[in-house]
């Protein structure tokens, strides 16, 4: 089935002149076309419940979405693989007949070393089993605890199952205290560092004793994270990473045809078949708990129930001086500062690297990771903390064209670079005078690892923590809506119902936290229609 959505690349527009919207009679208003709110519309519609999105932007998706960057190109700005999209949201919202297909990422993360070497960490057992017994050898024991600790913490936790079993997935409904997880987790102490504990250098450094194999996993526990791998709770960041079971495939990731957007693109085609009306271009200027909204035009929209997508800082500005006191207090305390730094870029040719050279090798089927030594992430991490930028970056690579040749103009690649760690505002320069400077220093840490990657670029695209702010509204640049660190997470993220009547949460902010992930949507319609049942 075709996306009318997509066919759209999610502009959709004003359904109905502005005076006719504002006056209906709504049950609820969705402020936010970001792939929760519009999981958490559809939802609201197949209940019966007559339901208004509305989107700031022109185009549907958030961070989740496609543009066109460079002529004939197709990318999603800030979300690249599919991982932690729930399974139970894929099939209520009929994905796979709507035309969702997505390609696992088996050939997993390869990691080059500037020593020659290099390790491929397969997706598959026995093959990254085989790679880590020629790497480091004296690490295959370790090796095997390391992974089997996070299989256990999933199977604790969100244990696999059909339709009828998704009732013990903690990330389904409210989200569980910690003497709920401590009953899951038991006596497994390692778990239960591993979930709220160790640094994500504390987790390696406790299983693995080669520093190369170390290095290759640091990056894990930091994504999207303002903290250094030598931080406390980092390793849960790890833990949520791998803690999908996308295709029923445990810890999976893998790369969507057509886009990360796409999988917004589809919820909207849900939504608007459920008889959501879904309008673009409109921003809100204000909440008013229990009446409805008032856009930037002026015009009131009245509805009994508002369901923000924005993040908890945009929320709040947005309720004023009807937000909640104590609720503003926790909001403000939440970390929302991002770090990352985004590049989309066109290429002539995939990278060549010199660990493994080649322009078409298994590696640039997964995903890539140029490392840091211990000392260069400590120092990066600190420089941007001196609003400085590092010596080198960190980065993550994917090329979304190896899977879906269609994205970019024949013989021409896409590469996403998702790169940390920088500086919100530097200490000296502003973004737009410092932007081809970051540009240089990604080019500069692939090109470490790589010989061609200053020729092969031809065009790039460059986004900053202010650049995401201000292209998709997220505060701070922070993609998660807020630090996912253990302090901010399951019974300390905030919750979908708020202290404000008729105000609700649906946004990356909430639990289980932040990614494409589709059940923060669902729990937030659930608590709604809960809500309405239980007043009636």
């Amino acid at each position: 089935m075709a996306s009318p959505t997509a066919a759209l690349l999610g502009k959709v527009g004003l359904p109905t002149p502005m005076h006719e919207l504002a006056s209906r009679t709504w049950d609820a208003i969705i402020v936010g076309a970001g792939h929760n709110g519009l999981a958490c519309a559809t939802y609201l519609a197949r209940a019966g419940k007559c339901v208004l999105v509305l989107e700031a932007r022109d185009r549907v998706g958030g961070a989740c979405t496609i543009e066109e960057p460079f002529p004939g190109v197709r990318m999603s700005p800030c979300a690249y693989l599919a991982g932690l999209l729930h399974p139970l949201v894929i099939s209520e919202l009929n994905l796979p007949a709507r035309g969702f297909q997505w390609t696992p990422a088996v050939n997993g993360l390869f990691v080059p070393f500037l020593d020659g070497s290099s390790i491929q960490l397969w997706d598959d057992d026995q093959r990254c089993e085989a790679e880590v017994r020629t790497f480091a050898p004296a690490d295959i024991e370790g090796w095997r605890s390391m992974n089997e600790v996070i299989r256990r913490l999933r199977d604790a936790l969100r244990p696999e199952g059909g339709r009828d079993l998704w009732v013990r997935d903690l990330w389904i409904g409210e989200p569980p205290t910690r003497e709920q997880i401590e009953d899951r987790l038991g006596a497994d102490d390692e778990a239960r560092h591993v979930l709220f504990d160790w640094s994500m250098a504390e987790f390696v450094e406790h299983y693995l004793t080669d520093e190369r194999l170390q290095t290759a996993y640091l990056g894990q526990g930091v994504i999207g994270t303002n903290a250094s791998p030598f931080d406390p709770g980092t390793a849960s960041i790890r833990f949520h990473h791998a803690s999908g079971r996308l295709g029923g495939m445990p810890g999976m990731w893998g790369y969507v045809q057509g886009g990360m957007g796409m999988v917004s693109f589809y919820f909207c085609d849900a939504a608007r078949e459920a008889g959501a009306t879904i309008a673009t271009s409109v921003p809100v200027a204000q909440i008013l708990p229990g009446e409805g909204v008032v856009l930037e035009g002026g015009e009131r929209i009245a509805a009994p129930v508002i369901i923000s997508n924005a993040d908890p800082r945009q929320t709040r500005r947005l309720l004023s001086t009807s937000a909640d006191p104590a609720w503003s207090q926790r909001v403000e305390a939440i970390p929302i500062q991002g770090c990352t730094v985004k590049l989309n870029l066109l290429l002539s040719e995939l990278p060549d690297f010199a660990a493994r050279p080649g322009l078409n090798q298994p590696h640039h089927y997964g995903q890539i990771n140029t490392p840091l030594t211990k000392a260069e992430w400590k120092s990066a991490f600190a420089a941007a903390g001196r609003r400085e930028l590092p010596e080198h970056l960190w980065c993550e690579i994917y090329f979304q064209s190896v899977h879906d040749p269609t994205v970019a103009p024949p013989g021409r690649h896409t590469m996403s670079v998702f790169a940390q760690y920088v500086p919100y505002q530097f200490s000296r320069g502003t973004w737009d005078e410092r932007r081809d400077e970051v540009r240089r220093l990604a080019m500069r840490s692939l090109a470490r690892f790589c010989s061609n990657i200053e020729s092969a670029v031809l065009d790039a695209q460059v986004l900053g923590p202010p650049d995401i702010e201000q292209k998709v509204g997220l505060t701070g640049g922070h993609i998660f809506q807020g630090e996912c660190l253990p302090n901010f997470m399951w019974s300390n993220r905030l919750s979908s119902r708020t202290p404000m009547p008729g105000v609700y949460l649906c946004g990356a902010c909430t639990h289980p936290g932040g990614s494409v992930i589709g059940i923060n949507g669902r729990n937030a319609a659930m608590a709604v229609l809960q809500d309405i049942e239980t007043a009636q």
